[in-house]
């Protein structure tokens, strides 16, 4: 393990924004098959393979990168004397700018990849996953700003994000 971690970290200090992006979609695909074959049991000659397509594209290219850089913009703007303030105070921003934001860009790209109506996907299920992200991501974001370095605040968060992503994938199929 410690060898992974040591190539992860040269990896991260290279090409930062591209190792977490290319980690953010390996992890939204993880929580996509997780949704299809653990929670739906599709079975794989049932797997919809596009919709993994999709997650993987969505992670990678616009999650990822978005996340990388928030919790960057966070580390820098987000600096109080208070450790526990600042921590609370980054929680707040995470949870009240950036979760309800997200959520409504993850509903209206996975709307549009398929051909449907974002303004219909956001109506019909944008509160619903807004007051689930609110059951799980306030104490998660709390320890992550509390005690993930920065440079691993992504990855931790995208570890806990396969149940989460397993989640969004149901919701958003539904």
């Amino acid at each position: 393990m410690s060898a992974f971690i040591r190539w992860y970290n040269a990896r991260l200090a290279a090409r930062p924004l591209l190792t977490q992006s290319i980690t953010t979609s390996f992890l939204f695909v993880t929580g996509d098959v997780t949704a299809q074959q653990l929670v739906e049991k599709k079975g794989i000659q049932k797997h919809d393979f596009v919709r993994t397509g999709r997650m993987a594209l969505y992670g990678g290219f616009v999650f990822g990168p978005i996340a990388s850089n928030w919790f960057n913009f966070l580390a820098r703007n987000v600096n109080l004397r208070n450790k526990k303030a600042e921590v609370l105070a980054r929680v707040a921003c995470d949870q009240l700018g950036f979760a309800p934001v997200m959520i409504g860009v993850f509903l209206s790209s996975m709307a549009t990849m398929e051909g449907k109506s974002a303004q219909e996907r956001i109506e019909k299920t944008w509160w619903l996953a807004l007051k689930a992200n609110w059951l799980l991501w306030p104490a998660v974001q709390f320890i992550n700003f509390s005690f993930i370095p920065l440079q691993h605040r992504l990855f931790f968060a995208n570890i806990i994000a396969i149940g989460w992503n397993s989640y969004l994938s149901w919701v958003n199929a539904q």
